[in-house]
């Protein structure tokens, strides 16, 4: 049994049925787009949860790429299970069949959703000093250009999404 098989078979992903897809898409559509809104919003009055929603749109257009070519929901466990549909999916090559840049490219896309999943833990559950708030926002621009746009255009690229 593959990855994908036992992760259905514990209830983790299910197939999306035709009733729901649009609907689905829809939500994780604009989903992304206003946790990426806020992140641009937030980002120098509240660092912290400009990381935050940062992650979040990097997970929302990763769920909807999902949705989208493979037919997969995310239903338990989604932060857990999205990386490692996206590892299954990188490891059997069926995605690979779907890019038009390389494999390394890839692997840094995963990369990227796995360190913005730890940063928005870390963040998520911060004191909140002077100190502290001037870090994040530091840490917040860094990660607004160097990770969530760059991630978020390579999904849209993959996945034709505007």
């Amino acid at each position: 049994m593959n990855k994908l098989d036992y992760l259905a078979k514990k209830g983790r992903i299910s197939a999306i049925s035709d009733v729901d897809r649009n609907r689905y898409l829809n939500f994780f559509s604009k989903s992304y787009r206003e946790n990426f809104e806020h992140c641009k919003f937030n980002l120098k009055k509240f660092p912290r949860w400009s990381i935050i929603s940062g992650y979040y749109a990097m997970h929302d257009i990763t769920k909807l790429f999902l949705a989208d070519k493979f037919r997969i929901k995310i239903d338990l466990k989604v932060h857990e299970t999205v990386i490692e549909v996206f590892r299954e999916l990188i490891k059997d090559g069926e995605i690979l069949k779907l890019l038009n840049f390389g494999y390394n490219e890839f692997l840094k896309l995963l990369n990227d959703l796995v360190e913005a999943k730890e940063k928005r833990t870390k963040v998520q559950y911060y004191t909140g000093t002077a100190f502290l708030k001037k870090e994040y926002l530091v840490q917040a621009r860094e990660f607004f250009n160097e990770i969530v746009q760059p991630y978020l255009n390579k999904i849209r690229n993959l996945k034709d999404v505007n």
